[in-house]
């Protein structure tokens, strides 16, 4: 059994010799355990220090892509390096590399394949009191939209067993967190959490630059994810929404014709007419788009297959 443990990285030639300095080499139930790192476009000599640290792997974009991208081409690195887990950490050495025996326990045991980090947030003293609520009511979204149980949704500390990460795809930029739970919630990977420790700060937050613009890219990045593995429900509920707005504005109208003859209300009948045209037609786009995740699934799944014939010979 081999453990690759991937640290995706921008600029981080300054905190990453802490953050390896206590990663561990020997885990029970591994025989071997790798570090593999990503430099995401780094300017500072990233890639270099992670060398001089005693990284295994490094591998290192010409230009920052992002931090979805920068994992997801760790997964893919892992899996050809031969990694039967995965786990994914921060450079910023946010988690305590102590508890990864904690999180690999599930996937070793056999009964999780996924499994997440989950922070003492309540006690972080460096999250503000706005932030604690984000995190809460993002994660309460996330185990909405993906039938699942986990606590803190945003957590990059994280294990991936072989075949769940073969099964991985992110669409987006910005991250990764959010959108891989969801996924695992729709394609029935058994994902669950675990209490883990932190350190203090050793850098502010990159991700999240100010409040207004996380809560902006988080929506955005929920509201697209739900559109991608929900878009049923999605174009179905905003239809029967306009449509509904129709009909009241309908019988509104209705009401004011029967008792004035409907005088100075004209105006309330064509929009009546253009949100029920506007309904209807969001109804329909539902099965359209129904079917264009049918098909999604498929191509899913024929990935899935690719993947495993291409990492078949490299354990």
């Amino acid at each position: 059994m081999k453990l690759v443990i991937q640290v995706p990285c921008f600029n981080e030639a300054k905190t990453l010799p802490e953050m390896l300095r206590h990663l561990p080499r020997k885990i029970d139930g591994f025989k071997k355990v790798e570090w593999l790192i990503i430099d995401d476009g780094s300017c500072d000599g990233t890639a270099e220090v992670a060398r001089k640290c005693g990284a295994d792997r490094v591998v290192r974009f010409s230009r920052n892509l992002g931090l979805a991208r920068a994992f997801m081409a760790g997964i893919d690195v892992a899996l050809k390096m031969g990694a039967d887990v995965i786990v994914n950490t921060d450079a910023d050495n946010q988690y305590d590399a102590r508890d990864i025996p904690s999180l690999v326990r599930p996937i070793l045991e056999g009964w999780a394949e996924i499994v997440v980090g989950s922070r003492p947030i309540e006690k972080m003293a460096n999250f503000s009191f706005t932030k604690k609520i984000l995190q809460r009511l993002g994660s309460r979204i996330v185990r909405m939209l993906s039938n699942t149980e986990i606590e803190d949704a945003p957590s990059g500390f994280r294990a991936i067993s072989r075949d769940a990460a073969m099964r991985l795809n992110v669409f987006g930029d910005y991250t990764y967190t959010l959108e891989t739970i969801i996924q695992a919630g729709q394609e029935n990977i058994n994902i669950i959490s675990v209490p883990v420790r932190v350190n203090p700060d050793l850098r502010e937050s990159r991700l999240v630059k100010s409040i207004p613009v996380y809560v902006l890219k988080s929506f955005q990045n929920i509201i697209r994810i739900f559109i991608v593995y929900r878009p049923f429900r999605f174009f179905m509920s905003l239809g029967l929404f306009v449509f509904s707005i129709g009909v009241l504005l309908g019988i509104r109208f209705l009401w004011h014709y029967f008792l004035d003859d409907g005088t100075g209300h004209v105006q309330s009948l064509i929009l009546t007419a253009v949100l029920l045209l506007i309904g209807f037609q969001t109804m329909l786009s539902a099965f359209m788009v129904d079917l264009l995740a049918a098909n999604r699934k498929l191509g899913e799944d024929i990935l899935y297959r690719m993947r495993r014939m291409e990492y078949s010979g490299k354990k």
